[in-house]
């Protein structure tokens, strides 16, 4: 199967209603700022349903339970087509700890280019791990295995931490290019300057 055609890219700007009806700005921002923190988003068919409320379960209690989740303080959010009602009831009903969304026109289903699963019959089921930096770094889509994309989001954040981070990585590469600039010139060049020092103090 292709890579998903967002991955390496940055993740699509959008704004849904959460359980409350307020209008949840995505990328996350607290004070205007955006949130420097890893992201696990998952699309889910509907509220409610067996394998829909298994998996938003057990992302709650991942935050709880899984180290690396609470190690990289990566933020989880879910989405559904469901109408905020039922999405209010879900989360409540679950005792879910985390932003659950309402998407009745698919807004951010079609940024992310989440399309249909079970032949059509229903949307897919897909999770993305996007990084601090905003850039989305790997997709799953299994709409009947439910219960992989916990364990998919526990990799790719394993990952996630095995890597430079672009903000760490620019700042290698400003200090080699400091190393760079702070090296003498080449060997001849050197020669060239010593005699002419030379042919100074002999001429004074």
């Amino acid at each position: 199967m292709a890579p998903h055609p967002l991955i390496n890219k940055p993740a699509p700007e959008f704004s849904i209603p959460d359980t409350n009806g307020h209008m949840f700005k995505f990328p996350p921002e607290e004070q205007g700022v955006r949130v420097k923190k890893p992201i696990a988003l998952f699309f889910y068919p509907e509220a409610g349903t067996f394998g829909c409320t298994r998996e938003a379960c057990q992302f709650r209690d991942a935050l709880v339970e899984k180290e690396i989740f609470k190690r990289t303080d990566v933020q989880v959010i879910g989405i559904s087509p469901d109408p905020v009602s039922k999405q209010k009831q879900f989360a409540e009903s679950q005792n879910l700890t985390y932003p659950v969304l309402s998407d009745e026109k698919h807004i951010a289903y079609q940024a992310f280019h989440v399309g249909k699963g079970l032949l059509g019959f229903a949307d897919a089921r897909t999770t993305f791990v996007i990084d601090k930096e905003g850039i989305i770094r790997d997709s799953l889509s299994a709409t009947m295995n439910f219960n992989a994309h916990v364990k998919f989001v526990i990799k790719a954040l394993g990952k996630l931490e095995s890597q430079p981070s672009v903000e760490s990585s620019s700042k290698t590469n400003d200090a080699d290019a400091n190393t760079d600039a702070a090296r003498p010139d080449d060997p001849s060049s050197q020669i060239r300057d010593e005699l002419g020092r030379v042919a100074y103090v002999v001429g004074a």
